[in-house]
Protein backbone atom coordinates (compact mmCIF):
# COMPACT_ATOMS: atom_id res chain seq x y z
CA UNK A 1 0.00 0.00 0.00
CA UNK A 2 1.53 3.43 -1.12
CA UNK A 3 1.55 6.02 1.61
CA UNK A 4 0.44 9.60 0.97
CA UNK A 5 3.18 11.70 2.46
CA UNK A 6 0.93 14.62 2.34
CA UNK A 7 -2.16 12.79 3.72
CA UNK A 8 0.36 11.76 6.97
CA UNK A 9 1.29 15.46 7.52
CA UNK A 10 -2.31 16.01 7.04
CA UNK A 11 -3.30 13.79 9.76
CA UNK A 12 -0.67 14.45 12.28
CA UNK A 13 -1.07 18.64 12.03
CA UNK A 14 -5.06 17.75 12.43
CA UNK A 15 -3.82 15.59 15.79
CA UNK A 16 -1.67 17.42 17.18
CA UNK A 17 -3.55 20.67 18.91
CA UNK A 18 -4.91 17.43 21.05
CA UNK A 19 -2.20 15.71 22.28
CA UNK A 20 -1.19 17.21 25.88
CA UNK A 21 2.15 16.58 27.56
CA UNK A 22 1.98 15.63 31.39
CA UNK A 23 4.78 16.37 33.52
CA UNK A 24 4.40 15.19 37.07
CA UNK A 25 6.43 15.44 40.17
CA UNK A 26 6.63 12.13 42.99
CA UNK A 27 8.31 12.66 46.30
CA UNK A 28 10.82 10.25 47.48
CA UNK A 29 11.27 9.74 50.98
CA UNK A 30 15.17 9.01 51.34
CA UNK A 31 15.99 10.36 54.62
CA UNK A 32 13.41 10.98 57.82
CA UNK A 33 12.16 14.31 57.70
CA UNK A 34 13.57 14.82 54.06
CA UNK A 35 12.03 13.91 50.40
CA UNK A 36 13.61 14.40 47.19
CA UNK A 37 11.35 15.15 44.22
CA UNK A 38 11.39 13.29 41.33
CA UNK A 39 10.34 14.04 37.51
CA UNK A 40 8.05 11.90 35.52
CA UNK A 41 6.71 12.33 32.37
CA UNK A 42 4.12 11.32 29.26
CA UNK A 43 1.81 12.02 26.95
CA UNK A 44 -2.31 12.28 26.92
CA UNK A 45 -5.20 12.97 24.82
CA UNK A 46 -7.67 15.60 24.76
CA UNK A 47 -10.83 13.87 24.83
CA UNK A 48 -13.51 16.87 25.51
CA UNK A 49 -12.97 20.76 24.73
CA UNK A 50 -14.27 21.71 28.53
CA UNK A 51 -10.54 20.58 29.57
CA UNK A 52 -10.97 15.88 29.90
CA UNK A 53 -7.67 14.52 29.01
CA UNK A 54 -7.60 11.14 28.95
CA UNK A 55 -3.92 9.39 30.31
CA UNK A 56 -2.68 6.32 31.36
CA UNK A 57 -2.98 5.75 35.08
CA UNK A 58 1.02 4.83 36.01
CA UNK A 59 1.37 8.15 34.65
CA UNK A 60 -0.34 9.96 37.37
CA UNK A 61 -0.15 7.70 40.07
CA UNK A 62 1.44 9.20 43.50
CA UNK A 63 2.02 12.41 41.70
CA UNK A 64 1.70 15.45 43.94
CA UNK A 65 2.10 17.72 41.76
CA UNK A 66 0.26 17.17 37.72
CA UNK A 67 1.02 19.98 35.35
CA UNK A 68 -0.42 19.69 31.61
CA UNK A 69 1.47 21.08 28.61
CA UNK A 70 -0.83 22.34 25.50
CA UNK A 71 0.51 22.30 22.37
CA UNK A 72 0.26 26.06 21.62
CA UNK A 73 2.47 26.54 25.04
CA UNK A 74 0.40 26.89 27.94
CA UNK A 75 0.32 25.50 30.76
CA UNK A 76 -1.97 24.26 33.13
CA UNK A 77 -2.44 22.50 36.64
CA UNK A 78 -4.28 19.00 36.35
CA UNK A 79 -6.65 17.78 38.77
CA UNK A 80 -6.79 13.92 38.97
CA UNK A 81 -10.91 13.32 38.54
CA UNK A 82 -10.14 9.35 38.40
CA UNK A 83 -8.35 6.92 37.78
CA UNK A 84 -8.66 3.09 37.03
CA UNK A 85 -4.83 1.08 37.48
CA UNK A 86 -6.48 -2.25 36.50
CA UNK A 87 -6.88 -0.84 32.54
CA UNK A 88 -3.96 1.87 33.63
CA UNK A 89 -6.59 4.65 32.49
CA UNK A 90 -7.03 7.95 33.94
CA UNK A 91 -8.71 11.28 33.49
CA UNK A 92 -7.31 15.02 34.29
CA UNK A 93 -9.14 18.26 34.41
CA UNK A 94 -7.75 21.53 33.26
CA UNK A 95 -9.33 24.97 33.60
CA UNK A 96 -9.65 25.56 29.88
CA UNK A 97 -12.56 26.16 27.21
CA UNK A 98 -12.71 25.18 23.91
CA UNK A 99 -9.86 23.37 23.40
CA UNK A 100 -9.62 20.51 20.32
CA UNK A 101 -10.93 17.42 21.44
CA UNK A 102 -9.63 14.42 19.16
CA UNK A 103 -11.62 12.43 16.80
CA UNK A 104 -12.38 9.02 18.43
CA UNK A 105 -12.47 6.38 15.86
CA UNK A 106 -13.51 2.40 16.32
CA UNK A 107 -11.37 -0.42 17.26
CA UNK A 108 -14.03 -2.95 16.97
CA UNK A 109 -13.13 -3.91 13.65
CA UNK A 110 -9.51 -3.46 13.42
CA UNK A 111 -6.90 -6.14 11.66
CA UNK A 112 -3.27 -6.95 11.82
CA UNK A 113 -1.41 -5.03 9.09
CA UNK A 114 -2.99 -1.94 9.37
CA UNK A 115 -1.07 1.31 9.45
CA UNK A 116 -1.12 3.42 12.23
CA UNK A 117 0.43 6.39 13.98
CA UNK A 118 1.85 7.32 16.96
CA UNK A 119 1.94 10.44 18.76
CA UNK A 120 3.55 11.13 22.19
CA UNK A 121 6.18 12.93 24.01
CA UNK A 122 9.20 10.62 24.47
CA UNK A 123 11.73 10.95 27.42
CA UNK A 124 9.85 14.57 27.41
CA UNK A 125 11.55 16.36 24.64
CA UNK A 126 11.54 19.59 23.73
CA UNK A 127 9.40 21.23 20.17
CA UNK A 128 6.29 19.48 20.42
CA UNK A 129 5.07 15.94 19.67
CA UNK A 130 6.83 13.33 17.90
CA UNK A 131 5.38 11.39 15.14
CA UNK A 132 6.23 7.49 14.23
CA UNK A 133 5.04 5.47 11.87
CA UNK A 134 3.99 1.52 11.99
CA UNK A 135 1.52 -1.38 11.93
CA UNK A 136 -1.19 -3.28 14.09
CA UNK A 137 1.24 -6.28 14.64
CA UNK A 138 -1.53 -8.41 16.69
CA UNK A 139 -4.78 -7.43 18.75
CA UNK A 140 -5.91 -9.22 21.62
CA UNK A 141 -2.98 -9.20 23.40
CA UNK A 142 -2.59 -10.58 27.31
CA UNK A 143 0.43 -9.29 29.02
CA UNK A 144 1.80 -9.30 33.03
CA UNK A 145 2.25 -5.85 34.86
CA UNK A 146 2.42 -4.58 38.50
CA UNK A 147 -1.20 -4.31 38.82
CA UNK A 148 -2.22 -7.50 37.30
CA UNK A 149 -2.79 -9.06 33.61
CA UNK A 150 -4.31 -6.30 31.16
CA UNK A 151 -5.85 -7.99 28.20
CA UNK A 152 -7.30 -7.00 25.28
CA UNK A 153 -4.51 -5.00 24.12
CA UNK A 154 -3.53 -3.62 20.73
CA UNK A 155 0.62 -4.76 19.65
CA UNK A 156 2.46 -2.61 17.27
CA UNK A 157 5.97 -2.13 15.93
CA UNK A 158 5.48 1.98 16.27
CA UNK A 159 8.40 3.27 17.92
CA UNK A 160 6.53 3.46 21.70
CA UNK A 161 9.08 5.40 24.43
CA UNK A 162 9.00 6.36 27.74
CA UNK A 163 7.16 9.37 27.45
CA UNK A 164 4.27 8.18 25.00
CA UNK A 165 2.39 6.62 27.74
CA UNK A 166 -1.05 8.13 27.23
CA UNK A 167 -0.52 9.45 23.63
CA UNK A 168 -2.60 8.21 20.81
CA UNK A 169 -2.28 5.69 18.07
CA UNK A 170 -4.08 6.90 15.01
CA UNK A 171 -5.57 5.55 11.89
CA UNK A 172 -5.15 6.66 8.26
CA UNK A 173 -8.60 8.52 8.66
CA UNK A 174 -7.19 10.25 11.24
CA UNK A 175 -9.02 8.86 14.10
CA UNK A 176 -7.80 8.00 17.28
CA UNK A 177 -7.64 4.12 17.45
CA UNK A 178 -5.60 3.22 20.94
CA UNK A 179 -4.28 4.87 23.46
CA UNK A 180 -0.09 3.67 24.19
CA UNK A 181 0.48 2.17 27.50
CA UNK A 182 3.72 -0.42 27.54
CA UNK A 183 6.40 -1.70 26.17
CA UNK A 184 8.39 -4.74 26.70
CA UNK A 185 12.24 -3.40 27.74
CA UNK A 186 14.95 -4.60 25.66
CA UNK A 187 12.58 -5.68 22.95
CA UNK A 188 12.35 -3.59 19.65
CA UNK A 189 8.75 -3.51 17.74
CA UNK A 190 7.12 -4.53 20.83
CA UNK A 191 4.54 -2.05 22.10
CA UNK A 192 1.05 -2.17 23.38
CA UNK A 193 -1.83 -0.27 23.28
CA UNK A 194 -5.53 0.04 24.90
CA UNK A 195 -8.48 -0.18 21.66
CA UNK A 196 -9.98 3.14 22.25
CA UNK A 197 -13.67 1.24 22.19
CA UNK A 198 -12.69 0.16 25.74
CA UNK A 199 -10.92 3.69 26.62
CA UNK A 200 -14.37 5.45 25.62
CA UNK A 201 -16.06 3.13 28.26
CA UNK A 202 -13.93 3.48 30.81
CA UNK A 203 -13.23 7.63 30.30
CA UNK A 204 -16.91 7.53 30.64
CA UNK A 205 -17.50 6.49 34.10
CA UNK A 206 -14.48 8.24 35.67
CA UNK A 207 -15.57 11.39 34.16
CA UNK A 208 -18.91 10.77 35.87
CA UNK A 209 -18.29 8.85 38.77
CA UNK A 210 -14.53 8.93 40.01
CA UNK A 211 -14.38 5.44 39.69
CA UNK A 212 -15.27 2.13 37.44
CA UNK A 213 -18.55 0.92 37.61
CA UNK A 214 -18.02 -2.67 36.75
CA UNK A 215 -20.95 -4.87 36.39
CA UNK A 216 -20.86 -8.11 38.04
CA UNK A 217 -22.95 -11.32 38.14
CA UNK A 218 -21.76 -12.92 41.58
CA UNK A 219 -21.04 -16.64 40.79
CA UNK A 220 -17.72 -18.63 41.47
CA UNK A 221 -16.97 -21.52 39.06
CA UNK A 222 -14.81 -23.95 36.74
CA UNK A 223 -14.75 -24.67 33.43
CA UNK A 224 -15.98 -27.96 32.25
CA UNK A 225 -14.40 -30.52 30.32
CA UNK A 226 -14.72 -33.68 28.66
CA UNK A 227 -13.05 -35.57 32.04
CA UNK A 228 -15.34 -34.00 34.44
CA UNK A 229 -18.32 -34.11 32.04
CA UNK A 230 -17.54 -38.10 31.81
CA UNK A 231 -16.74 -38.19 35.54
CA UNK A 232 -20.42 -37.14 36.10
CA UNK A 233 -22.38 -38.26 33.29
CA UNK A 234 -23.27 -34.28 32.67
CA UNK A 235 -25.24 -33.67 29.47
CA UNK A 236 -22.99 -31.65 27.81
CA UNK A 237 -19.05 -31.43 27.58
CA UNK A 238 -18.67 -27.63 27.41
CA UNK A 239 -19.72 -24.49 29.60
CA UNK A 240 -18.92 -23.30 33.14
CA UNK A 241 -19.97 -25.40 36.50
CA UNK A 242 -21.54 -22.77 38.87
CA UNK A 243 -19.64 -23.99 42.57
CA UNK A 244 -20.34 -20.61 44.60
CA UNK A 245 -23.17 -18.20 44.01
CA UNK A 246 -22.53 -15.15 46.16
CA UNK A 247 -25.37 -14.27 48.16
CA UNK A 248 -27.46 -10.63 47.23
CA UNK A 249 -25.54 -11.08 43.71
CA UNK A 250 -27.48 -10.82 41.23
CA UNK A 251 -27.00 -14.14 40.10
CA UNK A 252 -28.71 -15.04 43.35
CA UNK A 253 -31.84 -12.49 42.87
CA UNK A 254 -32.43 -14.40 39.61
CA UNK A 255 -32.51 -17.67 40.48
CA UNK A 256 -29.08 -19.29 39.58
CA UNK A 257 -27.62 -22.30 41.82
CA UNK A 258 -24.86 -23.73 42.43
CA UNK A 259 -24.28 -26.77 40.17
CA UNK A 260 -26.14 -25.10 36.87
CA UNK A 261 -24.35 -25.08 34.05
CA UNK A 262 -23.43 -22.24 32.37
CA UNK A 263 -24.16 -22.63 28.33
CA UNK A 264 -24.44 -18.89 26.77
CA UNK A 265 -25.09 -15.78 27.68
CA UNK A 266 -27.76 -13.28 24.90
CA UNK A 267 -26.83 -16.52 22.64
CA UNK A 268 -23.64 -16.19 22.40
CA UNK A 269 -22.19 -20.10 23.29
CA UNK A 270 -20.20 -19.92 26.85
CA UNK A 271 -17.04 -22.03 27.13
CA UNK A 272 -14.66 -21.32 29.60
CA UNK A 273 -14.65 -18.42 32.82
CA UNK A 274 -12.55 -16.17 30.68
CA UNK A 275 -15.68 -15.85 27.66
CA UNK A 276 -18.24 -15.75 30.67
CA UNK A 277 -15.80 -12.62 32.43
CA UNK A 278 -15.43 -10.85 29.12
CA UNK A 279 -19.07 -11.15 28.21
CA UNK A 280 -19.83 -9.45 31.37
CA UNK A 281 -17.21 -6.85 31.48
CA UNK A 282 -18.69 -5.91 28.12
CA UNK A 283 -22.09 -5.40 29.43
CA UNK A 284 -23.44 -1.90 31.94
CA UNK A 285 -24.89 -2.29 35.24
CA UNK A 286 -28.54 -2.40 35.01
CA UNK A 287 -28.35 -4.09 31.91
CA UNK A 288 -31.10 -7.06 31.27
CA UNK A 289 -29.06 -10.42 30.01
CA UNK A 290 -30.41 -13.85 29.17
CA UNK A 291 -28.11 -16.80 30.70
CA UNK A 292 -29.23 -20.49 29.60
CA UNK A 293 -28.35 -22.98 32.07
CA UNK A 294 -28.39 -26.81 32.60
CA UNK A 295 -30.15 -27.92 35.88
CA UNK A 296 -30.97 -31.89 36.60
CA UNK A 297 -30.99 -32.44 32.61
CA UNK A 298 -33.25 -29.74 31.86
CA UNK A 299 -32.32 -26.32 30.08
CA UNK A 300 -33.66 -22.96 31.04
CA UNK A 301 -33.37 -19.34 30.27
CA UNK A 302 -32.89 -17.06 33.10
CA UNK A 303 -32.73 -13.32 33.16
CA UNK A 304 -30.41 -11.32 35.11
CA UNK A 305 -30.38 -7.66 35.75
CA UNK A 306 -26.78 -6.90 36.23
CA UNK A 307 -25.56 -4.58 39.13
CA UNK A 308 -22.55 -2.72 39.94
CA UNK A 309 -19.45 -4.80 41.81
CA UNK A 310 -19.79 -4.29 45.35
Amino acid sequence: MYLDENKIVEIVEKTNPSVVNVSTVHLLDVFPFYSVPIKGVGSGVIIDPNGYIVTNNHVIEGAEVVEVSLNDGRVFRGKVIGRDPSSDLAIIKIDAKNLKAAELGDSSNLKAGQFIIAIGNPFGLRGGPTVTIGVISAINRSINTEKGIMEDLIQTDAAINPGNSGGPLIDLNGKVIALATAIIPFAQGIGFAIPINKVKKIAEDLIKYGKVIRPWLGIYGIDLIPQISSYYNLPVQEGVIIVKVIQGSPAEISGIEEGDIILSIDKTPIKNMIELQKIIQNKKVGEEITIRIIRNYKTYDIKVELSGSP
